[in-house]
């Protein structure tokens, strides 16, 4: 219609198909109704109009040729469903499947994106995993699975902490940054400090034609397409099969799995949308706990290894939707303090999906229900053992134990979503929160 919006990121307005002009950092731009500066420390965009000028910092004007990105107009609706977190919830299959099936060729995963040949990944001697909010709770069960499968030393950082504290940033590291919207102020500065020191970057994200994309030396899409809910589901369902997938193609190249152990693993991240779909559908049990609990005023979240990663997501979700003070635990740090926080009543729920660890969970579970609190375990089938120390348990299928945040995290949401819901709750809007975090 002629009109000129400005953007903070290319997904913040999904009405109808439009022209962009992607800005860098200090353009200026001057249209019929006036100037506009672009402040130099983030990219913005702007629907092009033919009054469109823009000038760089030295004000010589600058050629900027309109992309036209293509707007889902469907995903923008509900489509019959209460709130866009829960329609968001019930696309995780659908998302999981399209970021699988492209790179997954035969019998083999080839990311081409990733633009290294297999001697440039086994030159590939360390990992630095940057990103924010539920994106570095990802990036914690890359750090275990590419540890466990690849046998690659793995830091994960907090955007926010990780250019403050002067990383060292070693020969042969590579920098894996993580975001939905491409667009994160804390983690987009973390990949300009490493490409400023000379590394490459790898670049996850969900927004084609975000600025991390564009920054980014190589970048592997999510393709959960527009997420419109505050609070993340589809995008970190996403960012866990990109990371699954990295991992697995280091494996593979590094020789550290078996053809056979490779093979089942491929059957496995196949099955998984399926699976999740099934979680999915046992939505009414959740409701019927989550109901119990509109009126809790603390809630804690343990596990070990994967299973604590998946526990810092499921205490992130309950939080930002419901406002209910919420906390993750590495379980063996229970005795370290966080146990004189359990009260009559006290709601901990345990996540175990690892067997290596199922013993030492249940110990946990033991120690916080002998001091009163209720717990709920979330396990996988078959691990009937762990029914003697919870009061309520939610199973989930069989998966390779490094898949199992895909699946675990499915009972977690649905929890969070329906004690918010209950409490009446703006569930796709949470109070203080934005969609993109584009300052720091």
């Amino acid at each position: 219609d002629g009109t000129t919006s400005t953007l903070s990121d290319s997904s913040s307005n999904s009405d109808e198909d439009a022209d962009a002009v992607i800005f860098s950092k200090g353009d200026l731009t001057i249209n019929g109704s006036g100037t506009l500066n672009i402040d130099a420390k983030k990219n913005n965009g702007i629907k092009a109009n033919d009054s469109l000028h823009v000038y760089n910092v030295d004000e010589e004007e600058v050629e900027k040729e309109a992309v036209t990105i293509d707007w889902d107009a469907e995903a923008a609706e509900k489509a019959g469903y209460e709130h866009f977190m829960l329609k968001e919830m019930y696309e995780q299959p659908k998302t999981v499947a399209d970021t699988l099936s492209p790179r997954i060729k035969g019998n083999d995963i080839v990311i081409e994106e990733l633009g290294m040949s297999d001697a440039e990944l086994l030159s590939i001697k360390k990992i630095h995993i940057v990103a924010c909010g539920s994106a570095y709770h990802a990036g914690v069960t890359g750090k275990y699975v590419l540890e466990g499968l690849a046998r690659i030393p793995v830091e994960v950082d907090l955007a926010s902490e990780f250019r403050y504290r002067n990383p060292i940033l070693e020969d042969g590291a590579m920098v894996v940054v993580i975001s939905q919207s491409g667009e994160t102020a804390d983690t987009l500065a973390a990949l300009r400090e490493s490409k400023k020191r000379g590394f490459k970057v790898l670049g996850i994200v969900n927004v084609v034609g975000s600025s991390i994309a564009r920054e980014s030396d190589n970048v592997m899409y999510t393709w959960a397409g527009p997420e419109i809910a505050v609070a993340t589901t589809k995008a970190y369902s996403a960012q866990l099969i990109a990371l699954y997938l990295l991992a697995m193609k280091f494996a593979r190249v590094k020789h550290t799995v078996t053809e056979t152990e490779f093979s089942d693993m491929l059957g496995d991240l196949a099955r998984l949308p399926d699976q999740i779909e099934l979680l999915l559908n046992n939505k009414n049990r959740i409701q019927r706990f989550a109901n119990r609990y509109i009126a809790a005023k603390d809630v804690f979240f343990i596990g070990r290894g994967i299973d604590y990663a998946i526990s810092m997501e499921g205490s992130l979700k309950l939080k930002e939707i419901s406002y209910i003070h919420s906390e993750a635990y590495a379980a063996g740090e229970l005795k370290h303090g966080t146990i004189s926080l359990i009260e009559e009543g006290t709601l901990v729920a345990s996540v175990s999906t690892q067997p290596a660890l199922y013993k030492k969970t249940i110990s946990n579970m033991v120690e916080v229900k002998s001091r009163g609190a209720f717990v709920l375990a979330v396990t996988c089938e078959g691990n009937r053992e762990i029914e003697k120390a919870s009061d309520y348990v939610i199973y989930i299928p069989q998966t390779n134990p490094f898949f199992t945040n895909s699946l675990a995290i499915i009972p977690l949401q649905l929890f969070s979503y329906y004690v918010a819901v209950g409490k009446g709750c703006d569930v796709d809007k949470p109070r203080n929160l934005a969609k993109s975090v584009t300052v720091e």
